[in-house]
């Protein structure tokens, strides 16, 4: 990742402009050379950096594509590892490294900031209590109060998510497509704290996110209505289709975000809040733009508002930076959001099909 962008002055970048509107930029990448070179820190400080996700597929890119592993790869001590335990022997050093240099934001933000995320095997995402044991033993293997174990929105995940919570670990909710499984994740996040508090258990040091995947969506409804415009001749159905590409993922955040504002205003949160406990914040993940067409940094500049997180990978992280775009656009055209998912039912794409799939693929991809 280049920081080459760096040298813009604190006024100008857009990325430190972010916190002006309540919203938190986390990184989505993590390498050892990144942690190791000063880089991190240099990020904290430029850019106002507040937190690191992390996945598989971001481990396995740094483990295959750089040279950082190599001194690890070929010990003696890895050699007798096979290939879970010599991934978790990288990635929870890297985890653990990257969580102390954080550890500053983390208690300058009360806790509001300053994680990283570790995720639970994807392959256990379809079992309740193995998701259980294999957070609370990473939870544990890690030791960092500002680490947050991902856990998938599967129908397995949701119990498991409550759990965690009333046991004290903090949650990062991967793999969120739909409002239906967010309202799910939601309900879990509180009345896991719920259960902690009637325990006696302190909910002010609990800390989750929700992390809606966004561009992937436009991705799959996009190909999908390009198909269709190849057959269709209705010239009412085409121009309906071709207004919604580009606009279903953002649509489906900003409802998302609508009902995230509703649900913690409320007086069933309230008796929570007053013991101290923070709301489960949205996250957008997958921000980055997979349509050439498509301004670069369209995900981020479109879903800027207060209580919300974007954990932004390396590329799209320098094209904010060098020429982002300030507003409180979370919060505009709601109505038109709402308008553009029933235009999307008419047009004969089913979104519940849609978000069910790229669950799936999410798997697999992360597995």
């Amino acid at each position: 990742m280049t920081t080459a962008a760096l040298s813009i002055p604190k006024e100008a970048n857009p990325l430190r402009g972010l916190s002006d509107f309540g919203q938190s930029v986390w990184l989505d990448y993590i390498r050892r050379s990144l942690i190791s070179s000063g880089e991190l820190k240099r990020l904290i400080v430029e850019d106002d950096l507040r937190g690191v996700t992390s996945n598989p597929s971001i481990f396995e890119k740094a483990i295959v594509g750089s040279t950082d592993y190599e001194s690890v790869m070929e010990s003696k001590e890895s050699a007798a590892l096979d290939a879970k335990e010599l991934y978790e022997k990288i990635a929870i050093k890297d985890v653990q490294d990257a969580a102390d240099i954080l550890r500053p934001v983390y208690d300058e933000s009360r806790r509001k900031d300053g994680y990283v995320s570790l995720e639970v095997s994807p392959l256990l995402a379809n079992d309740t209590a193995g998701t259980l044991q294999e957070a609370r033993r990473l939870w544990k293997a890690v030791g960092r109060e500002n680490l947050m174990v991902k856990v998938p929105a599967t129908p397995e995940g949701i119990p498991a998510i409550r759990q965690l919570i009333s046991e004290g670990i903090n949650v990062n909710v991967t793999l969120l497509f739909s409002r239906d499984a967010y309202e799910q994740v939601a309900n879990a996040y509180i009345e896991g704290l719920t259960a902690r508090a009637a325990a006696g258990g302190d909910v002010s040091h609990i800390a989750s996110v929700a992390s809606f995947f966004v561009s992937r969506i436009d991705s799959k409804i996009d190909a999908q209505i390009s198909a269709q415009l190849k057959t269709e001749s209705n010239p009412i159905q085409r121009a309906r289709l071709s207004g919604l590409l580009g606009k279903v993922a953002i649509a489906n955040a900003k409802l998302a975000y609508h009902h995230f504002t509703e649900l913690y205003t409320g007086e069933a949160w309230k008796a929570l809040a007053k013991k101290g406990a923070q709301p489960q914040r949205l996250l957008w993940a997958s921000t980055s733009t997979k349509n050439p067409s498509y301004r670069d940094v369209l995900y981020v500049e479109e879903l800027i508002g207060p209580s919300t997180v974007n954990t932004i990978p390396p590329a799209t992280f320098n094209a904010f930076r060098e020429h982002g775009r300030l507003r409180m656009s979370l919060t505009e055209d709601v109505e038109s959001a709402a308008d553009t998912m029933e235009s999307l039912e008419r047009a004969g794409i089913s979104m519940k099909t849609v978000t069910n799939t790229l669950l799936d693929e999410g798997l697999r991809q992360f597995a």
